[in-house]
């Protein structure tokens, strides 16, 4: 019989997940929603400022909100119903690319996690070898798309290979595959339309979960130690997709996340790149932004809390996987998501991240 410490941790959703981050499309904006009469004291004014200036504009904010209120709600219920149903509907195309085989894994990126296992690594030393790797990482610094203004900034985002091509090729063909069968399909997250949940499609145990542990979190012990990154202990995976007649960039925002993977798998495509600003805490007025080129295979590590985007692709398609790793001891502290002391709901799977075991904060409660 296993010990209790020997059970693995059960995770929880915050309960600001259906009242918090509610993001309004046609407004580029995101809202917290507890009452109508919270929301008209807190937003009517600026959702004015932006263009909801009539009684029928705002009743469909009103509209939209609710539904995806009760989308948050009901999501562990079809988020399970969906699992299920894509097991007995579903075959896939390629069943050996849901479980991660080195040979998947680019040369560069296995020699950047040798090192970081070896005994004598640190973060000094692995930062010269992702340049030597990658080449120095490339940045525009710009102001005219409205975006950020000038000043200092020190990303900390790292580029290096992630993947074979021919891998990217083959997961590719797969999640396409998926998307013109009949199984049913969830949306990866607000501001994403285009895309599919690797939980429900079956990667987390064989795929995701070996990459967050194996390959990593010896890269993010070194490179985020201040954020998370030695102890990420659960995930959220998903696969966006970027289409002319579909989604073409991705507004200003941070992830639920405390070290965010995003890995560029293909296909063919220009422009879009991805341009990141300071940590969330920064106005957007003191924030200069950095723009950076997405290459396919080659992945961009960064801070789940760093402001970041992606410009439009101006023609093609582009497929990217995201990886948001989690660290409970740091979440259960104060949530990402709200500010506060999580009050935690129940999940399935690694839900948001958040274990009952929250150390000295009695500010966690369970709900």
């Amino acid at each position: 019989m296993k010990n209790e410490e020997d059970r693995p941790p059960k995770f929880y959703f915050c309960n600001c997940f259906t009242t918090d981050n509610i993001f309004l499309e046609d407004y580029k904006l995101h809202v917290r929603f507890v009452s109508e009469q919270q929301f008209r004291l807190d937003y009517q004014a600026v959702l004015r400022r932006l263009g909801c200036v009539t009684d029928p504009q705002f009743e469909d904010v009103l509209n939209k909100i609710s539904q995806e209120v009760e989308r948050r709600r009901s999501l562990r219920v079809k988020s399970a119903e969906r699992a299920a149903a894509i097991r007995d509907i579903y075959r896939p195309l390629h069943p050996h690319v849901y479980h991660l085989q080195e040979s998947y894994l680019a040369p560069e990126f296995k020699r950047i996690v040798e090192y970081c296992r070896s005994g004598d690594a640190s973060e000094e030393g692995l930062a010269g070898l992702l340049q030597a790797e990658a080449g120095e990482l490339e940045m525009k610094f710009f102001t005219s798309r409205n975006l950020c203004h000038r000043s200092a900034v020190a990303p900390r985002v790292f580029r290096f290979t992630v993947f074979e091509k021919r891998f990217c090729e083959e997961l590719i063909e797969e999640l396409q595959h998926f998307e013109q069968s009949a199984a049913p399909k969830g949306r990866p997250n607000t501001m994403n339309h285009y895309g599919i949940l690797l939980n429900e499609l079956g990667f987390d145990e064989g795929f995701v979960t070996p990459l967050r542990e194996r390959y990593l979190l010896p890269v993010t012990s070194l490179l985020y130690p201040d954020c998370g990154g030695r102890r990420l202990d659960s995930h959220k995976a998903f696969v966006v997709k970027y289409d002319m007649h579909e989604d073409l960039d991705l507004s200003y925002h941070y992830d639920n996340a405390e070290v965010t993977l995003n890995v560029s798998l293909g296909k063919d495509f220009t422009e879009g790149n991805l341009y990141f600003g300071d940590m969330r805490q920064v106005p957007l007025s003191e924030t200069e932004c950095s723009e950076v080129e997405h290459r396919v295979t080659e992945g961009l590590l960064h801070r789940g809390q760093q402001m970041h985007g992606a410009l439009p692709i101006s023609s093609g398609q582009r497929w990217n996987l995201i990886v948001w790793m989690r660290a409970s001891q740091e979440r259960n502290r104060l949530c990402p998501m709200c500010n506060r002391g999580p009050a935690l709901a129940e999940g399935e799977g690694f839900a948001d991240g958040f274990t009952s075991h929250s150390g000295t904060d009695a500010s966690c409660v369970l709900t």
